[in-house]
């Protein structure tokens, strides 16, 4: 297992703690340990996030270009410096001792980053395998699932991701089912998404399939996915779970999301190197998924053989307990409240504001950092593109426009540990300003 010692961080120094002219760069002092260097003071999360010192020790172990403000860190979240450090690392010594390593070494180095990864995740390690991502570990379980038969009904929402949906079609294709969608009412509060689906599956008694997205892509909302995936199966209905920006964004656990087959990054909000997912499938559920393609390199009662990906990412992959390393030294649940309180603190100063539409409920459990906004009336792709173009190339933050729902596009801003109150401010102050001359 990687840890942040003294000696496997100075012993990439060179890489990991360069001041390059015009960044954020890491700390002169260097760490003993993320624990120690970062120095979590004592109290409530909610407290924590406001401790500026606190915040700024953690940003110091990213290296932040200073030719834009990224409020984009949903697409790939960047790897703090221990954990940049130990991917050098492994990717030296994977090159160096090449298929020596892939043979020899690998695989116990695999197993250990799997069981470090259950435990993470509140699971067996029997129930989790390392992927590509979470896209290719919900197009598994999809694919997969061998209790769709013709006529039987498959549901997903306009909120839910984009390849996912195309998966589910999939379906419609090769086994005769039928799509049936639903909307998610925008505003959302918990009590209408519930009577959304509930109404949506009742109308659909032969729904065998359900796609959730606990954590929106698109919005940034979050869906109590445990009670619709108890009513799903009450109706017969297995559930899958897009948990892709879930883990690291929010303190949880598996038993939380409360679905039997998920799919979860951890290049996202972990950190890790980008290209490193994870499949869930839960004990005593593995025969209602297919073998991938019927391999039989795998042990065919296992959940490897549910994914085949060909020759892994090595480094990346040993690379993921340095993130989880880091990821616990910051504290999950001091992580969540730093990143929802800048995320609150834009939102509260926009919210209200005539010609801004706020997407995303203020609802303790319905958000996280993720949220969504356009400018009154304005829902077409072409808008929205221009209106994330404007915020980048007029006033230096960099925000994405996002695609697919029912009432329109919008564009998402997504804060992450580096960044700062003044980020956030500058944003409500630019949105403002746009507003005002719309």
């Amino acid at each position: 297992m990687i840890g942040l010692t003294r000696r496997s961080f100075l012993g990439t120094a060179g890489l990991a703690g360069v001041a390059l002219a015009g960044t954020r760069a890491l700390a002169a002092t260097s760490i003993v340990d993320a624990q120690t260097d970062l120095g979590r003071p004592a109290g409530l999360p909610d407290v924590v996030a406001r401790d500026e010192g606190y915040w700024r020790r953690v940003a110091a172990h990213y290296r932040v270009s200073s030719q834009f403000t990224n409020l984009e860190a949903g697409y790939f979240g960047m790897m703090a410096a221990p954990v940049l450090a130990a991917y050098h690392r492994n990717i030296d010594r994977v090159n160096q001792d090449s298929s020596f390593y892939a043979r020899r070494q690998f695989p116990a180095e695999l197993e250990a980053a799997r069981a470090r990864v259950a435990a993470f995740l509140g699971v067996t390690p029997v129930e989790v395998v390392l992927t590509r991502g979470a896209t290719e570990a919900l197009q598994c379980l999809i694919v997969q699932s061998n209790k769709i038969r013709p006529g039987d009904v498959v549901m997903y929402a306009d909120l839910d991701y984009n390849a996912m949906q195309f998966a589910m079609n999939w379906l419609v294709e090769r086994r005769g089912a039928t799509v049936a969608k639903l909307v998610i009412p925008e505003p959302a509060t918990r009590a209408t998404v519930l009577s959304a689906y509930a109404d949506a599956l009742a109308a659909n008694p032969r729904v065998k399939l359900l796609l959730l997205t606990h954590l929106n892509n698109k919005t940034g909302l979050i869906i109590p996915t445990k009670e619709i995936a108890t009513m799903a199966r009450a109706r017969g209905a297995d559930v899958v779970v897009d948990a892709a920006h879930s883990f690291g964004q929010v303190d949880l656990k598996m038993a939380d999301i409360g679905a039997d087959f998920v799919g979860c990054n951890l290049h996202k909000w972990i950190g890790a190197p980008v290209g490193v997912g994870v499949m869930y499938i839960k004990a005593g559920r593995l025969a209602d998924i297919d073998r991938m393609l019927a391999d039989e390199s795998s042990d065919p009662n296992g959940i490897d053989s549910r994914v085949h990906s060909g020759t892994s990412n090595f480094a990346t992959m040993v690379t993921v307990p340095a993130a989880l390393d880091f990821h616990d030294a910051v504290g999950p649940a001091h992580k969540a409240a730093r990143i929802r309180y800048l995320r609150d603190r834009w939102v509260n100063a926009v919210r209200g504001v005539p010609g801004i539409d706020v997407l995303t409920p203020d609802d303790a459990d319905l958000v996280a950092g993720i949220t969504s906004f356009r400018l009154h009336g304005r829902t077409s792709r072409a808008d929205n593109q221009a209106l994330a173009s404007e915020l980048l190339d007029r006033h230096g933050l960099f925000t994405f426009w996002r695609t697919g729902l029912a009432k329109g596009d919008c564009v998402r801003a997504t804060p992450a540990l580096y960044n700062t109150p003044a980020d956030v401010d500058r944003l409500a102050a630019a949105l403002k300003t746009i507003a005002a001359r719309s």
